[in-house]
């Protein structure tokens, strides 16, 4: 599957701003976490400390209350470091949690933020990957990943100012293990990133082949085409399995060189310890102390290294989260005052998706300020897509559509959802409350606006609702019939107040006499906007201002419903037609 069109992926630039910029959110709990695991640290630091005064006390033939004073300093230094440690582990906890939630907000926000052709240009399984596992990757990161390598961190360092101030010298035997760990480490992160990007783009690879083949499985029947959706699926997850053998490759081997590493630290020690002991250079509590620290500095380092693999992934993982947040953010500022007129100029526009033929060639029309539109033709004739055209989802490859004599090419998309709203037969329910599905359309709407905008599509069935705004739809709560979702739509469109209003069969879902009673309410409501209605049902042209008839990606004939009728041509036939099926029954 080819991934020219995916939605973009961070730079490692990028993802290092964000990462501190999530930080920056939270700087008092940064705060309050690191003191608490800085005194945590401190804490434990005092144990093996005390441990090699008592060697020494011991082998100076010190007394038992002596060694007890210094054994209870060190019970205590256990128990304060355990205390500190639950608090900074709390801290980090909650400081994770609420970098999760900005992150996974701005994620939500931004991705609704999308242009609609880059977002299916993209894949639903692209989007889909980066929502489910991405984003809960890049909550790891902070709510857990961060912590513990902070954490060991801190740790490993005051064991190291701990061991420099006992003895430099013996510090220096830490340096045994540095070659062959920092080898398998460079060796590990040079391959690390882009193992894991190709990872994840491989599992989004996977969900878009398996839930398109779910989507179209009907459609796969009749057509006889399961072998090739089959081959599709076994090469997408075959390349999944590589990417993940690839990753458990790169771990197999980066691991065991870890652990082979830690030992010649604690042995180098223990052999110049005891050397330098018996020239009288340093105590046996000293060499004591020091071999203990350098192999309790081998846990938190190697804590960190462990979970080096975990962040490759959860780095990787923000990376492609934050290139949709960075895709939203790239959208410039519109400096200027949105028209405040509906003319709508199509001159000359063609579009053809990917290499293919043009599926608009040649559309050239102009709708007047406030005019009632009607778009008519079989299926396939390029009436939605001269709708997206329209709405500025898609921009032509010739050609340019004007909407109150500004280019919409030269907008940016919040300008032009502004501007123009589209309202297509598909229609999505959140699970959440009636209020915030229909606040969608606009943000600060009271209650009572709400409710008039129902009241105008004909949204009798909210009469019925137990909780009225608050009854929560969607998911397993409450289902709503298609016709209910339809009205929610166009409800949305009445809050929004746009100055162009496009109907893709927004109606289709409804009844005959509900789809009637809705589009005379709208009627009313859009009255001096300009609306151009995609129309199945003929009765919505009839009613309209003017009637464009497309075929084949072409505009072949357009006029009021009386002037279409005397040309005797498409319309007046489709006309005919229709009135001899209506008489039939």
């Amino acid at each position: 599957m080819s991934t020219e069109k995916r939605l973009p992926v961070a730079d490692r630039r990028q993802t290092r701003r964000a990462f501190w910029r999530a930080f920056r959110q939270e700087k008092g709990l940064v705060a309050v976490a690191f003191l608490f695991n800085a005194l945590s640290t401190g804490a434990a630091i005092v144990a093996p400390l005390y441990l090699g005064y008592i060697v020494d006390d011991i082998a100076a033939g010190a007394s038992m209350s002596t060694v007890d004073d210094k054994a209870v300093v060190l019970l205590a230094s256990i128990a304060v470091s355990a205390v500190f440690t639950w608090l900074g582990t709390w801290a980090l906890g909650m400081l994770g949690e609420r970098i999760s939630a900005y992150l996974r907000e701005r994620f939500i926000d931004s991705s609704l933020a999308l242009p609609l052709s880059v977002a299916e240009a993209g894949g639903t399984g692209d989007l889909l990957t980066r929502t489910v596992n991405d984003v809960p990757l890049v909550a790891f990161l902070f709510r857990d990943g961060l912590n513990r390598v902070a954490f060991n961190g801190m740790k490993a360092a005051a064991y190291l100012g701990a061991m420099l101030w006992l003895s430099p010298l013996l510090t220096l035997c830490l340096l045994a293990s540095v070659p062959i760990s920092w080898a398998g480490m460079r060796w590990y992160l040079k391959r690390a990133r882009d193992g894991y990007l190709k990872e994840r783009a491989s599992e989004a690879e996977v969900s878009e082949v398996l839930t398109g083949t779910a989507e179209g499985a009907r459609t796969t029947e009749s057509y006889g085409l399961q072998r090739r959706r089959t081959a599709v699926a076994e090469e997408s997850v075959g390349n999944f399995y590589r990417a993940n053998r690839y990753t458990l490759y790169l771990r197999s081997w980066m691991f065991p060189t870890l652990d082979a590493s830690y030992p010649l630290s604690t042995a180098a020690v223990l052999l110049l310890g005891g050397y330098l002991y018996f020239q009288g250079s340093v105590s046996l509590g000293v060499v004591a102390t020091c071999a203990i620290l350098s192999r309790q500095i081998s846990y938190p380092i190697d804590s960190i290294l462990m979970w080096i693999e975990g962040l490759q992934k959860a780095f990787a993982a923000l990376s492609r989260v934050e290139g949709v947040l960075v895709m939203s953010e790239d959208e410039p500022e519109y400096g200027r005052p949105l028209p405040s007129e509906g003319t709508v100029e199509i001159a000359g526009a063609h579009y053809a998706y990917g290499d293919g033929p043009d599926v608009v060639s040649d559309v050239t029309m102009s709708i007047a300020a406030g005019e009632h539109l009607a778009v008519i033709g079989p299926s396939g004739a390029g009436k939605s897509t001269l709708a997206r055209l329209v709405a500025g989802i898609d921009h032509p490859r010739a050609g340019e559509i004007r909407v109150g004599g500004t280019d919409l090419a030269e907008m940016p998309m919040s300008a032009r959802r502004r501007l123009v709203t589209l309202v297509t037969q598909d229609n999505h329910v959140f699970h959440t409350s009636i209020r915030d599905n229909l606040r969608l359309a606009a943000p600060h709407a009271g209650d009572d606006d709400l409710k008039e905008a129902l009241a105008t599509v004909g949204a009798e069935w909210f009469d019925d609702m137990p909780d009225g705004l608050d009854t929560v739809v969607g998911g397993t709560e409450r289902e709503l019939d298609a016709a209910a979702a339809q009205h929610l739509s166009l409800a949305r469109v009445v809050l929004a107040d746009p100055v162009v209003v496009i109907l893709d069969e927004a109606t289709s879902m409804l009844n005959p006499q509900s789809a009637r009673t809705a589009e005379q309410s709208l009627g009313q409501v859009l009255e001096g906007r300009t609306v151009i209605a995609i129309a199945h049902r003929l009765h919505t042209a009839h009613d309209a201002d003017r009637i464009a008839v497309m075929e084949e990606g072409r505009l072949t004939e357009i006029g009021t419903h009386d002037e279409l009728l005397e040309r005797e041509g498409a319309y007046s036939s489709l006309w005919h037609t229709w009135l001899g099926d209506r008489a039939a029954v």
